[in-house]
């Protein structure tokens, strides 16, 4: 079989040692913006891939499990999460699952590359069908910079960024944390895509510090999601409020609420869950140094 004809997701800095490869059936884009490499491809496999940097941020097949939990874990820890910025996010998929939680009025989203919105639009309409509800303001620029300028603002912040190299690696460091703090109200919960502990413990513990250095609860929860690497990935979150429970949901939802969602991953019962690790990487992450 000749090799050209799958993609493998190859990175010594991230997983060293091991990829995760896909056939290809089509390529249907790719080009440099101004920030990183955009490769859209249509799989035998996975259907419709989008990859940055070499790295697959998303596949047809799988993508709703990481978009539902990134949104609704942070959504449901919060009683009210009326307004809610979304850092990063250009495929639109979380943009889409924000707009669907009953309590969400606003919602205001800062992605950098303008080509991945673009092109999310023409190859992943079943994703960035977000960016077309009434409840959505886009802005295109820096998401660092953007917090910079709020204060108090927001209920929930998510922070769905790709991995912490290139244009996001500011968005894991301390200083992102302390932003992210100043611009919620108070009772504010944040989320970010956090990696998983199964290649990169230290890489998800020093987060988890640089989180706790701000705020006083703090927790890692986890979804599978098959074309990430392990085929699982963890988030960050954290509530302003030392009496969040975070694996005990402030929203809940009957199977009927759920369908009429068109969720297919996210439950109340997910939810409870989800923060239930490994006894390993629990002591890891959590025991004290």
């Amino acid at each position: 079989m000749n090799p050209s004809e799958w993609f493998s997701e190859i990175s010594d800095e991230l997983w060293p040692g091991q990829c995760f490869s896909v056939k290809i059936k089509k390529v249907l884009h790719e080009e440099r913006s101004k920030f990183q490499d955009i490769k859209v491809f249509e799989s035998e496999s996975h259907g419709t891939v989008l990859v940055l940097d070499g790295i697959i941020q998303c596949t047809e097949r799988d993508e709703f499990a990481y978009q539902e939990m990134i949104s609704f874990l942070p959504l449901c820890c919060h009683p009210n999460p009326k307004k809610v910025l979304i850092v990063g996010g250009g495929d639109g998929g979380v943009a889409r699952e924000v707009v669907k939680h009953p309590l969400v009025e606003e919602v205001h989203q800062v992605e950098i590359d303008d080509r991945v919105v673009e092109l999310s639009k023409k190859y992943l309409p079943f994703m960035a069908c977000g960016f077309e509800s009434p409840k959505l303001k886009l802005t295109i620029g820096d998401g660092f910079e953007y917090m910079k300028q709020r204060e108090g603002e927001f209920d929930v912040i998510i922070t769905d960024s790709s991995d912490p190299i290139g244009p996001a690696a500011s968005l894991f460091q301390e200083s992102y944390f302390g932003l992210a703090k100043r611009a919620l109200k108070p009772n504010g919960i944040i989320c970010s895509q956090g990696g998983t502990f199964w290649i990169d413990q230290k890489h998800v513990r020093e987060t988890l510090d640089h989180c706790r250095k701000h705020f006083p609860v703090v927790g890692y929860g986890v979804a599978n999601v098959p074309s990430y690497p392990s085929g699982q990935i963890g988030f960050f979150i954290a509530s302003t409020n030392d009496q969040t429970k975070l694996s005990e949901p402030a929203t809940t939802f009957t199977d009927k609420e759920v369908d009429d969602m068109k969720l297919r991953y996210y439950t109340t019962e997910i939810h409870r869950t989800a923060f239930t690790l490994p006894r390993y990487a629990a002591k890891y992450l959590y025991d004290e140094k």
